[in-house]
């Protein structure tokens, strides 16, 4: 029995795809775990076909989990994970237990933010930066800091812009990073240059060197105390001045940090006529990027990595091209949500595709911090982009989530 084993999942979102896609592919699907409450829940994954519970962190037992796998006659063809922190773990073992070629090595320069600077110093795409260790002199270093104000400050393994925070003035930045130190003991803080610009997220797929770019999606910011990202706009055709610098310093990022093969995303900003990067990731974006993208073009993007992965011919030709907007919804005040009220409206509503919605009656719900605190999307269709976008605002206002204090 041919099995693909994934580390890890969401509830929904591009992880949760992936494994309908393994499912469609003809697989063997395996969920190993440590979330007790989807096990509980067993029947809202018809698609996995065999469950584990795992502590996900003992790297000696899922060896011996995968090792029992395969004497129970299960021959395991790719050990994946399309949630950002079991990344490398995955990888590592699917090199353990397959004849795989990905790029493990480069997975942890793209996971750590200092790494992904300094393997970028000697390029035009880096960021000026400086990090702060544990036993430096703090105070001497943000004072060496101030005259380079403003800058972004942030945790060196923080994900979905989670712990990133913009600092203006000098008393702003000794306290972000006295926060930063308390909330995470032993970690170095990274400070970088703050670049304005409109900001692009590229979905790419890397085999055997070769960059094909899957997707080029604009990104609308919401910035308050964090920078969210509450919109996306898929470009289906770009200029053509664009799009050959954007490839060129896509593969050109690409090939500095090592990437022979993989899936990654990157999010790019065009700053004076040069691209910078910002980040780039070891797997496909999570949340609705997969369903924007077959919205847009009619292609799985999840269901060509693990072909990518498999050693499969990949197939990222566009069956279809229209213009899709992705508006994601936020909420004003924290508090348990009572209920959400508005998803028949929004759905009806002209050019929309998908709407979702995520939390259930009783989950706490929090003002934006991070990228998981987006609690609602829409997918909208138009004739242009602006009307793509109107329609998916337009659907989203109707969505509204009532909460009542904790």
């Amino acid at each position: 029995m041919k099995a693909i084993v994934f580390l890890d999942s969401n509830k929904s979102g591009s992880s949760r795809e992936a494994i309908r896609a393994a499912d469609r592919l003809g697989y063997v699907t395996i969920l190993i775990t440590d979330r007790q409450s989807f096990l509980t829940k067993r029947q809202e994954f018809p698609d996995v076909h065999r469950m584990i519970y795992k502590n996900l962190n003992d790297m000696e037992d899922l060896r011996k989990q995968l090792r029992d796998l395969q004497e129970q006659g299960f021959k395991i063809e790719l050990v994946v994970s399309f949630v950002e922190r079991r990344v490398h773990a995955a990888a590592l073992l699917n090199l353990e237990c397959t004849e795989s070629t990905q790029s493990v090595e480069a997975i942890p320069v793209m996971e750590n933010k200092i790494k992904t600077r300094e393997a970028l110093r000697d390029t035009p795409y880096g960021l000026a930066f400086s990090t702060l260790e544990n036993s430096e002199d703090i105070l001497s270093f943000l004072t060496e800091l101030e005259n380079q104000l403003p800058l972004i400050i942030k945790n060196p393994n923080s994900t979905g812009s989670k712990d990133v925070i913009k600092v203006n003035n000098y008393n702003q930045l000794v306290r972000e990073t006295h926060r930063l130190q308390k909330r995470y003991p032993g970690d170095p803080i990274l400070f970088e240059e703050v670049v304005d610009g409109p900001q692009y997220l590229v979905e790419a797929l890397v085999e055997d060197g070769v960059v094909h770019i899957a997707a080029v999606i604009e990104q609308d910011i919401t910035t308050g105390s964090r920078f969210i990202i509450t919109g996306y706009s898929v470009m289906p055709t770009h200029d053509a001045e664009f799009a050959f610098s954007l490839v060129e310093a896509v593969t050109d990022i690409i090939t500095t940090v090592g990437l022979e093969r993989g899936p990654c995303h990157l999010e790019m900003r065009l700053c004076e006529g040069q691209w910078k990067l910002i980040e780039i990731n070891p797997r496909i974006s999570g949340g609705a990027m997969n369903a924007m993208i077959e919205a847009a073009f009619g292609t799985s993007l999840v269901e060509e990595t693990l072909k990518l992965l498999l050693g499969l011919k990949i197939d990222l030709s566009h069956r279809i091209e229209r213009h899709i907007y992705t508006h994601y919804i936020t909420v004003e005040e924290t508090g348990r949500l009572e209920r959400v009220t508005g998803r028949r409206k929004a759905s009806a509503m002209p050019g929309v595709l998908e709407v979702f919605v995520k939390p259930r009656k009783g989950q706490m719900l929090y003002e934006p911090e991070s990228m998981g605190h987006r609690y609602a999307y829409v997918i909208a269709t138009g004739e242009t982009a602006e009307e793509a976008k109107q329609n998916a605002i337009n659907a989203g206002a109707h969505i509204q989530f009532e909460v009542y204090e904790r």
